[in-house]
């Protein structure tokens, strides 16, 4: 782990090895994604059935095979456990209000000569979800990709998830049945990708693919991107914290532990002012780690991407996460409403002594899948805008084009298109 403070001699050294935590190397899995993505094309169902003998163990007999019942969803929704059923629907409920919030309108505007400009928002027709499955199933990415598609209006929503073994995970057939998803594919992997991409006799070709995955995944959506639009190519998960002395040091050990118990590529990162409480927490992760069933990944990552800066200052630390554009960013001071508007970059933001990121991951409403390793410069968490797209309307009168028609044929013929110039000025009067 990294435990430096932002004066030493070696410091930009190793900040910089911060700051290229998302770096991947996709070059050694291109090729091998290349191939699959070629076989799907050219040989569809044959080559689906010949990877998920190869990758997950278990060869589909008939085509029929790929897809899940919703009969087996239904059974699997009815024999959860209650309490467990009742957090799914909360959870349903709270993503689905907040993404309600997002949804954009179309408008117009009419200027007084008769020009009528505006945007039509519109659902995409299709998305294609992809849900990692097997034993590290996730049925709260499920409802994150599942719910602001429908809030969208995407009227045919697939979903691809891999079944090692031919087991599906039940927990993920339940959250599938209660978003009331019909069309299951077990598929995974790149496959899955490029089945969703290009289509097959069984799973449609969509026009838009979001959800989490490993590199091959991620290496499948850059591939065909274009060809469908894809949400962001998602790494490793990480959480950076800014805090105080007024934070608990226990508590803020567990939330990067929290990240840490992910995967060993993950990154937890701390920037405090205060060198006491960077050093107490440091403490408390130790205490933390002997407690974790899942010890020896939260360990490996801690030691591996862990962080912990004392900065000079809230200012400098601010500046520092800001580069850094973390994922997930905990604000635990003693004012952190006073601190946001000098946060620029990060995909969600957690403000507060009571609002750990696990909230955010299945409960408080915003999206869980999140722009990771510095992307979230640039890029936004996933949302109803993903599966939509927006179209230019635009109308004018005689009266309308006769006041700026000769200045557009102008530009028209400065660039040497003559039709495009004749094209308005036979419209004017």
């Amino acid at each position: 782990m990294i435990f430096a403070s932002s004066k030493s001699s070696d410091f930009k050294a190793k900040f910089d090895e911060l700051l290229g935590r998302g770096k991947v190397d996709i070059a050694q899995v291109s090729s091998i994604v290349g191939n699959i993505i070629s076989e799907i094309r050219n040989n569809k169902n044959q080559a689906l059935k010949e990877h998920i003998a190869k990758f997950d163990k278990w060869t589909p007999r008939e085509d029929g095979e790929l897809k899940i019942s919703t009969e087996a969803m239904k059974k699997a929704y009815e024999t959860i456990d209650e309490d467990l059923k009742k957090a799914l629907h909360l959870s349903y409920d709270r993503i689905k209000s907040y993404h309600e919030k997002l949804l954009p309108k179309s408008w117009f505007d009419t200027e007084a000569n008769g020009t009528i400009l505006g945007q039509k928002v519109t659902a995409v027709d299709s998305a294609g979800l992809y849900i990692p499955g097997g034993k590290a199933a996730y049925p709260s990415s499920l409802l994150m990709n599942v719910i602001p598609a429908q809030v969208a209006g995407v009227q045919k929503i697939v979903v691809c998830t891999p079944t090692p073994q031919n087991e599906p995970n039940e927990l993920l057939l339940a959250a599938c049945h209660l978003c009331g998803v019909d069309e299951v594919y077990k598929v995974g992997g790149a496959s899955a990708i490029a089945a969703m991409a290009y289509g097959t006799e069984t799973i449609p070709k969509v026009d838009v693919i979001t959800g989490p995955g490993n590199i091959f995944v991620a290496t499948a959506k850059k591939m065909v991107f274009g060809d469908v639009n894809i949400d962001m190519i998602a790494g490793p998960s990480e959480i950076g914290i800014l805090a105080d002395d007024s934070a608990n040091p226990s508590h803020l050990a567990i939330d990067m532990l929290s990240q840490a118990e992910h995967d060993e590529m993950a990154s937890s990162i701390l920037i405090t002012p205060s060198q006491a409480l960077a050093e107490a927490v440091r403490s408390e992760l130790e205490n933390w780690l002997l407690r974790l069933p899942r010890e020896e990944i939260a360990r490996k990552s801690i030691e591996q991407r862990g962080a912990i800066i004392v900065a000079g200052n809230m200012e400098e630390a601010i500046d520092l996460m800001n580069q850094i554009a973390p994922e997930h960013l905990e604000v635990a001071t003693a004012s952190p409403f006073e601190l946001l508007p000098f946060i620029k970059h990060a995909g969600a933001i957690f403000l507060g002594h009571y609002t750990p990121e696990a909230i955010g991951d299945y409960m408080a409403g915003p999206n869980h899948t999140l722009p990771t390793g510095g992307t979230a410069k640039f890029y936004s968490p996933l949302g109803v805008e993903n599966f939509m797209k927006k179209t230019s309307i635009i109308s004018f009168s005689q009266k309308a084009i006769n006041e700026i028609g000769r200045e557009c044929a102008l530009i028209a013929n400065t660039e040497g298109l003559n039709a495009h110039e004749q094209s308005v000025l036979v419209r004017l009067s």
